[in-house]
């Protein structure tokens, strides 16, 4: 049992709601900024425990800010932590959230939960984590809810919008030029699916390099195909077919 789960097993304070595997997942993820002088911001208060959670893990140096709907969290406030009031369905307030809050090492995203308000709490404050911070999204399992607008494979859900993101990690390798590298290839350095929970580290990264090493032992030759007409008449229908994403005929055996 980490420092975490201990301090929510036996919390006496203000109510804290969560997943019992989450803090396995928030342990493996937070340690490295304990006792550092760090930004926390958590969308979604609810009775103000899990920012007294924070609180305690973090240490004295941590400021932390709780962002909810509901007026009434402002009188959970008190030394380090910071009670903002604000819809993070609206992205004129998430703007204004960004404008004014310092840079963020950890934002974590425990809010109302419905597709928009994920979404738009992501691409509008993911910038704002610094680019070695991390991005936590929580209780994923809405996508696949109905009253939060979800389903399996349904368009619009947060799930579907962050499959995308597995996309954009790999974006330095892609040959279309519909699809090219972005501010989000250039600032993730990796992705951690787990149930009901994406985290995501930042890193600033330029296009991988692959180098050999050693002496080779095998003469490498993997023969090449003929590049005669029939084998570039194929090639030119595996690319019609990667326009319409549908599966490739083989260039070689």
């Amino acid at each position: 049992m980490n420092d975490l789960e201990s301090y929510f097993v036996n919390n006496s304070g203000r109510q804290i709601f969560k997943w019992h595997h989450y803090f396995e997942i928030y342990d493996r993820h937070f340690q490295r900024f304990r006792g550092k002088k760090i930004v926390v911001v958590e969308i979604g208060v609810f009775q103000g425990g899990s920012l007294q959670m924070w609180k305690n893990y973090f240490g004295t140096e941590a400021r932390i800010y709780g962002v909810d709907i509901n007026p009434q969290v402002k009188e959970l406030t008190e030394e380090n932590i910071e009670i903002i009031v604000g819809s993070q369905s609206d992205r004129s307030f998430l703007r204004k959230l960004r404008a004014e809050l310092p840079p963020i090492d950890i934002l974590i995203d425990d809010g109302g939960h419905k597709m928009k308000q994920q979404i738009f709490t992501f691409q509008e404050l993911f910038d704002k984590i610094k680019p070695d911070g991390v991005y936590v999204c929580e209780d994923l399992a809405t996508s696949y809810q109905l009253g939060y607008g979800g389903g399996y494979k349904r368009r619009g859900t947060f799930i579907q919008f962050s499959k995308d993101l597995i996309d954009r990690l790999n974006a330095f390798h892609s040959e279309q030029n519909s699809f090219r590298v972005d501010g989000l290839t250039r600032s993730m350095d990796s992705l951690h699916f787990y149930d009901n929970v994406l985290v995501i580290e930042k890193r600033s990264r330029e296009r991988p390099i692959a180098t050999k090493t050693g002496t080779p032992v095998f003469a490498e030759g993997l023969s090449l195909p003929s590049k005669g007409i029939a084998y570039q008449l194929l090639f030119l229908v595996n690319k019609i077919l990667q326009f319409f994403r549908l599966p490739s005929f083989k260039l070689n055996k």
